[in-house]
C-alpha cells in the first residue's frame, strides 16, 4: 500500500498569517509544537528507492560477504576502492558552513574554464586497518589511474601490513574507472597484478549499489565532512584536510598528490 507523503514548504510565519485569514491567532512557537506533534518535522529526502531490480542481487552481496569474510580470516588485504565527484581547483563557491569571522568571498559562477585545475579523488580503503589511502589526481579517472593509486599505495604503505600476502581482494562498483564490462579495466588489473607479484581477486558490486562498496560510509563520507566549506585554493589543501580526518573508532586517512 502506497502511503503518500504530507509535506509543506511554508514558514512558521506564513503559516501564522494563513490562519489569521481564518479568524486563528496563534503563536509561532505553539504552532512549531503542533506541527511537530503532528509528525512534521524538517527531514532531508532519502535516497532509498531501487532504481533497478537486479537479478540475483541478494545472492551478490552473500558472495561477496563471503569472499570478504574469507580473507580477513586469513589476514588477506580486502581494499575497497572508488573515485569521488572531481572538485575545481580556485576560487570556487562549495556546499558546507565553518566557523569564521566573516563570509569567504567567492566567484559568482562556477565556471570549469576559469578552474587552475581538476581534483579527482581515489580512495583505497583498508577495511581490516580501517585507514584509507587517498590519491589526489591532477587529470582524469581512468583505469590506468586506479591502478597506479593501488600500486603506489600498496608499496608504499599498505605491504607493511601484509608482508606475507599472496593474494588481495578489491571490492568496487560497476562503473567509471572500475567498470565491470570493460575490457581495459581488466587488462590494468592483470597488469596490476603482474607489477605486484600478487593474485588479486576483484568484486563487483551490483548495478544501483555502489553505496554499499565499504569506502563510501567508512572513509568518503567523513573525508567529505571534513572538507565542507572549505576554498579549494590548492592541491595541498584537499591533501592536508584529507589527512586531518580521524574518527573515534580509529580511523585515518594518508594523501598523495
Amino acid at each position: 500500500m502506497k502511503i503518500n507523503v504530507l509535506w509543506t514548504n511554508l514558514t512558521l510565519i506564513q503559516i501564522r498569517e494563513n490562519l489569521k485569514i481564518h479568524s486563528i491567532s496563534v503563536s509561532c512557537p505553539l504552532i512549531k509544537r503542533l506541527l511537530k506533534i503532528c509528525g512534521y518535522v524538517k527531514r532531508k529526502m532519502s535516497k532509498c528507492k531501487t532504481m533497478k531490480d537486479v537479478e540475483n542481487r541478494n545472492e551478490q552481496f552473500e558472495y561477496i560477504a563471503k569472499l570478504k569474510q574469507e580473507f580477513i580470516e586469513e589476514k588477506l588485504p580486502v581494499l575497497s576502492i572508488d573515485t569521488k565527484k572531481k572538485e575545481m581547483i580556485g576560487n570556487f563557491y562549495r556546499e558546507g558552513e565553518i566557523f569564521c569571522t566573516e563570509a569567504q568571498a567567492v566567484n559568482d559562477h562556477d565556471f570549469n574554464s576559469f578552474a587552475d585545475g581538476i581534483a579527482v579523488p581515489h580512495g583505497v580503503y583498508d577495511v581490516a586497518q580501517n585507514t584509507c589511502y587517498l590519491t589526489v589526481g591532477t587529470n582524469k579517472d581512468t583505469a590506468e589511474f586506479a591502478c597506479d593509486s593501488i600500486d603506489y599505495h600498496w608499496n608504499n604503505s599498505i605491504r607493511c601490513n601484509y608482508p606475507h600476502a599472496k593474494k588481495m581482494l578489491i571490492l568496487c562498483d560497476g562503473g567509471g574507472s572500475n567498470h565491470s564490462w570493460h575490457y581495459v579495466v581488466k587488462e590494468q588489473f592483470k597488469l596490476l597484478a603482474e607489477r605486484l607479484q600478487i593474485e588479486i581477486v576483484v568484486a563487483h558490486y551490483p548495478p544501483y549499489c555502489s553505496k554499499w562498496n565499504p569506502i563510501e560510509h567508512r572513509a568518503f563520507s567523513f573525508i567529505s565532512r571534513q572538507w565542507q566549506g572549505i576554498k579549494f585554493d590548492n592541491y595541498d589543501i584537499i591533501k592536508e584536510l584529507a589527512e586531518q580526518t580521524t574518527t573515534k573508532t580509529g580511523f585515518s586517512v594518508k594523501a598523495h598528490i
